[in-house]
């Protein structure tokens, strides 16, 4: 049988297309279901994040994927709506970018008081490379008419329960921007189901909530989406409000641009340095569509005093991170806090201290770590025990179980007022709590994931 050029190249991409999953190594486990995966300190050491170490954000269970009967639908405010094969779409022009991807949460552990979600510490974030084709270009064919200001992502990923479907919007400028991707490849291979096969927005300088994945419609809108994970997540007052507030909606804006942030990576926390012995200080840093980062300084005694660290000269992709290192030789015995702060295009720079925020978004503090030159530092009192949390009632497992398991909750740090809108929010969700059984779920959380110290 004889095989034309075009039929050898749709067997050769039929092989290619399947999902790249590898598998994850070493991560930390935030949520078994859905699933949320966070990168440990040493998963930093490179430049691109290898994608069996990049950070895994799920609201829902991960759609199966059949990619015979996949399309992606482009309608709404277009003259010419469209249904494409991913073969269609790897038939366009492709283009290619190393970007940052970070939740919006990553830091939410740090914040006092404590909110709601994903304790994320400093790993919800990595540094992939992302090809695929620009949006622009997707739009442009479609025909976009006058009255378009928003274009709307859905993916194939189905809501639990009642749940909204996870849809969210982003604005015809950074829509129209040519750094906005719809990516089929991360790392050099085909998008791994955990990180969107086959095909995920990426919207680089943004946070990931707008990096939706399983890509199967776009939808151009004549105004921002009016949906739930539009109007009521994903907001940020953008500026100061009372700690442990609960603010309305309405008075908060959409989630979108990083802050400029750096993180260090080498030494570790308490370690011990023998004296006179010289320490590579490293780190990465990054930032949002402000960017690029153009500065790094340390601080080796608390922040009293600063220096330039030293940025990699390879790595200026605009949104990109990059790594930095600092040459530092002790100048004696001593218990030492280092510092790290970035500076980007724009002139931004870290806090010492963070804004609070509803929902624990946008945490970008200069970080710091101790280390003992010349002796072991003092051991911490160990933490205070909890009381014990006793039998939980037959409403937990009934009501939290069907779309999560108690992993999400056992992180949880929150008052009893924060309890009860939670209960209130997974009650509008679909879970099954009667009024009988609601003071005894209440009760059982506030006693065993109230407010408590955070332990370091």
């Amino acid at each position: 049988m004889e095989i034309t050029r075009r039929g050898l190249l749709t067997l050769m991409t039929g092989v290619l297309l399947q999902p790249d999953d590898q598998g994850k190594r070493g991560m930390v486990v935030r949520s078994i279901r859905p699933q949320a995966l966070e990168t440990p300190i040493d998963g930093f050491a490179d430049y691109i994040t290898p994608t069996d170490r990049f950070f895994v954000r799920t609201h829902v269970h991960v759609p199966q994927v059949v990619l015979a009967d996949w399309r992606l639908t482009v309608d709404g405010e277009v003259t010419r709506p469209l249904a494409l094969t991913l073969d269609d779409l790897r038939q366009l022009p492709s283009a290619e970018l190393v970007g940052v991807l970070e939740c919006a949460g990553n830091g939410r552990a740090f914040h006092e008081p404590s909110m709601p979600g994903l304790q994320w510490t400093t790993g919800a974030v990595g540094n992939g490379r992302w090809k695929g084709i620009r949006l622009a270009d997707l739009l442009k064919r479609a025909g976009v008419k006058p009255t378009a200001t928003a274009v709307l992502f859905g993916g194939a990923d189905e809501p639990i329960g009642t749940m909204a479907d996870f849809e969210r919007s982003i604005p015809l400028a950074k829509a129209l921007d040519p750094n906005t991707l719809l990516a089929y490849e991360m790392n050099g291979r085909t998008l791994p189901l955990a990180h969107g096969f086959p095909l995920r927005a990426v919207t680089p300088g943004w946070a990931g909530n707008s990096w939706i994945k399983w890509l199967t419609s776009i939808r151009v809108l004549d105004r921002e989406h009016e949906g739930p994970w539009m109007r009521s997540a994903y907001r940020h007052p953008g500026k100061p409000v009372w700690p442990g507030a609960a603010v309305p909606a309405e008075d908060m804006s959409p989630v979108t641009s990083l802050r400029v942030k750096s993180l260090i990576t080498f030494p570790l926390e308490h370690t011990i340095v023998p004296p006179g012995e010289r320490v590579r200080i490293r780190g990465v840093a990054w930032t949002g569509d402000t960017g690029p980062v153009t500065a790094v300084e340390v601080s080796v005694d608390g922040g009293r005093r600063w220096r330039a660290a030293a940025l990699n000269p390879r790595q200026q992709a605009r949104f990109g991170w990059r790594q930095w290192d600092f040459d530092w030789l002790p100048s004696g015995a001593g218990y030492y806090t280092i510092l790290a702060r970035a500076r980007d295009a724009a002139g931004h720079t870290q806090p010492f201290e963070q804004e609070w925020n509803p929902s624990g978004y946008l945490w970008n503090v200069v970080p710091r770590l101790r280390v003992a030159v010349g002796g072991a530092p003092p051991q911490p009192a160990p933490p205070q025990m909890r009381e014990t949390i006793g039998v939980a009632p037959p409403v937990f497992a009934r009501a939290c179980g069907g779309c999560h398991e108690d992993d999400v909750v056992r992180q949880q740090r929150l008052s009893r007022a924060q309890w009860d809108r939670e209960i209130n929010k997974m009650v509008g969700w679909g879970a099954n709590v009667s009024g009988e059984d609601r003071s005894s779920l209440l009760e059982f959380l506030s006693r065993a994931y109230g407010v408590r110290p955070r332990v370091p």
